[in-house]
């Protein structure tokens, strides 16, 4: 088995377990994204006051709408991206290392050689989840109210008249969801927000530098030549993935932001202010009439989500590349042993 598919398998495992244990905050920061309202507080809007809301008037299944396209989506985006980091890692290495034999170089790859490797593989996973990923936004920002019809998402309605006075509820399903962004612009509703998105992929890219760098220098201080995190405690790992990630969203959220606000359900009767038609559009409008500010709604939720869930897929992964050596060279070992005993 190849470190690629290892990695790319890993890092499926470590993301779905981090999406299992933070998903709550991932649905509230959503929400929190998409409000229009300026007058609402745009980085703090008290995540822990909008769960209990949203379990109070919605239920606790609305914390996690989308759940199942959502961890489909994080399977693979985490397989596809760790997968192609890990090819298009192992090229830089080796082009380092034929770099040094030539007087070039100390042999290792430099900081802006990893930023470009974490952004190829980012692109590449963001080309090829997109739609995913659009679908889950929009069933997590679907409401309904406790006794009635859903007071968003209208994809879970059936319209029964042109005003809309009498609509049948249904509920908020993958299959409703799909439907209607065919509905509404094609196959290119599927892909609507990968502008921003391909723009956040250097979200992932300062990530990895940022976690790299700092594991490199902590080898370089205890004078450790081991491949990947071997060396490293469990405890460390994670504090690393959450210092590394922490540093990444800070400075990408306004992406984040703009990338929600482009893929969720644009209301039939929203003034234009609501309405965008593409991400410049969405900057300026957002801007416009809802100050800097509003770029920032949700960001102290999605640092503590994604702070929280970086350091789980961090330490779940490299547990599991670390179990899945062991097992390869295991099975290697008693091929060759049995090998040896077999007579010529």
């Amino acid at each position: 088995m190849s470190d690629a598919l290892i990695n790319g398998l890993a890092g499926a495992g470590g993301g779905i377990v981090a999406q299992l244990i933070t998903y709550p905050l991932l649905t509230v920061n959503t929400r929190q994204q998409t409000e229009r309202d300026p007058s609402r507080s745009a980085v703090g809007d008290g995540a822990v006051r909008q769960m209990l809301e949203v379990v109070k008037q919605e239920g606790w299944g609305r914390l996690y709408g989308g759940l199942a396209p959502s961890l489909v989506g994080t399977a693979a985006s985490q397989g596809v991206y760790y997968y192609f980091y890990q090819i298009f890692r192992d090229r830089a290495e080796r082009s380092a290392q034929d770099r040094w034999r030539k007087g070039i170089g100390d042999g290792s790859v430099g900081m802006f050689q990893s930023l470009v490797v974490a952004a190829l593989a980012g692109c590449v996973n963001v080309l090829l989840t997109n739609p995913i990923w659009v679908v889950v936004t929009r069933m997590q920002t679907h409401k309904k109210t406790s006794n009635g019809p859903p007071i968003h998402a209208l994809s879970c309605l059936r319209e029964e008249a042109v005003n809309l006075a009498v609509v049948e509820h249904q509920p908020c399903r993958t299959s409703h969801v799909v439907q209607e962004l065919y509905n509404e612009a094609g196959l290119w509703g599927f892909w609507k927000g990968v502008v921003p998105t391909l723009i956040m992929v250097s979200n992932p890219s300062i990530q990895f530098m940022l976690y790299e760098t700092l594991l490199k220098k902590i080898k370089r201080r205890r004078s450790l030549n081991t491949k990947g995190a071997e060396g490293f405690t469990v405890h460390e790992i994670f504090l690393l993935g959450a210092v590394a990630k922490l540093g990444a969203t800070i400075v990408t959220y306004p992406m984040l932001v703009v990338k929600a606000r482009l893929q969720v359900k644009q209301g039939l009767h929203d003034d234009k202010r609501r309405q965008y038609t593409g991400t410049y559009d969405a900057i300026t409008k957002m801007i416009r009439y809802e100050g800097l500010s509003g770029l920032y709604k949700g960001m102290g939720t999605k640092i503590v989500q994604s702070v929280f869930a970086a350091a789980v897929l961090f330490t779940v992964k490299e547990e599991l590349v670390k179990a899945a050596r062991v097992l390869v060279t295991g099975e290697l070992r008693r091929i060759n042993n049995s090998r040896m005993k077999t007579p010529s």
